[in-house]
């Protein structure tokens, strides 16, 4: 870690009491693990479980507690929808953990975090039907977002990018995203998938509409998109879902050095066109497991 690169106000920018400009957070606040929800709402799921909270802070759509879970110290922070505010929350807390907010800059150590996103998403399979947990193994990324950073190759899964644009068909006039694919870290997914979550690659789009193949009043693009998104097969794995964050969640930290991984459940199955609403019970579920394994 390059300790003697200084970080001017411009690009770090830190509030007066000394927390991170858009979290909130003051660097003693941050647990080395860490469960990001996209809803606010949720934190306080998962800190309703803690035998004691430290503390708690709320600016716009980040709503943080940090507390103890079993002799664990966890920090629970929502983000919010999409990749774009993953960039904001991956990067607040690295900083938090590796750059010393006084001197502005970074420690001669790295302090690596665990970062477990848990969320919802919609199944492309017909085995990942509403109510399953699926742990994203592989992310594509359709956001762009890496691509922004030097070394993106280094992190990345190269041949998987080509084999994925050559099935796609996709090319410069029609449906232009650069993809990324980007593994989560090997350690964190296994201990967290374990024996009863399903694995495979996942698709993080840069919208909820469009991006993931829904039709309302403006025609697609790509009209066969899920369709050749479902038949994609990778060294014998399918695309088995779509969500908004996982791709910039595995690829930040990996450029980072910390260990990422996310799990979501199924409230939509594409294939069969169903959704479930009710899914509260389920999200509660998948928190506790999340908690015990983390």
């Amino acid at each position: 870690m390059d300790s003697k690169k200084y970080f001017a106000e411009s690009e770090l920018i830190i509030n007066p009491d000394g927390s991170t400009f858009h979290l909130h957070i003051h660097p003693s606040q941050l647990a080395d693990k860490i469960i990001l929800v996209g809803d606010p709402a949720r934190v306080e799921l998962i800190a309703a479980h803690f035998q004691q909270r430290e503390c708690e802070t709320t600016n716009r759509e980040f709503h943080s507690v940090t507390g103890t879970y079993k002799g664990k110290r966890i920090t629970a922070l929502s983000t919010g929808i999409g990749c774009d505010n993953i960039d904001i929350v991956i990067n607040e807390l690295d900083a938090l953990a590796n750059i010393d907010f006084q001197t502005r800059h970074a420690h001669t150590y790295l302090r690596q975090l665990e970062i477990v996103r848990v969320g919802t998403c919609g199944g492309l399979q017909p085995y990942t039907p509403t109510g399953t947990a699926i742990c994203s193994q592989i992310s594509i990324g359709l956001d762009g977002l890496l691509n922004f950073y030097a070394s993106r190759d280094i992190v990345c899964d190269l041949p998987l990018e080509q084999a994925f644009l050559q099935h796609m068909g996709w090319n410069g006039h029609l449906c232009t995203p650069a993809p990324y694919a980007v593994h989560a870290d090997e350690e964190l997914t296994q201990r967290i998938a374990a024996n009863d979550m399903t694995r495979g690659i996942t698709i993080a789009a840069n919208g909820f509409y469009g991006p993931q193949g829904r039709e309302l009043r403006i025609q697609l693009a790509d009209p066969q998109q899920n369709q050749k998104i479902e038949s994609f097969q990778y060294n014998g794995m399918h695309i088995t879902n779509y969500e908004m964050e996982s791709s910039a969640v595995a690829g930040l930290a990996r450029l980072l050095g910390h260990k990422a991984t996310t799990v979501c459940m199924v409230i939509a199955n594409r294939v069969a066109q169903k959704a479930e609403t009710g899914y509260r019970n389920d999200i509660l579920h998948l928190i506790n497991t999340v908690l015990e394994r983390i």
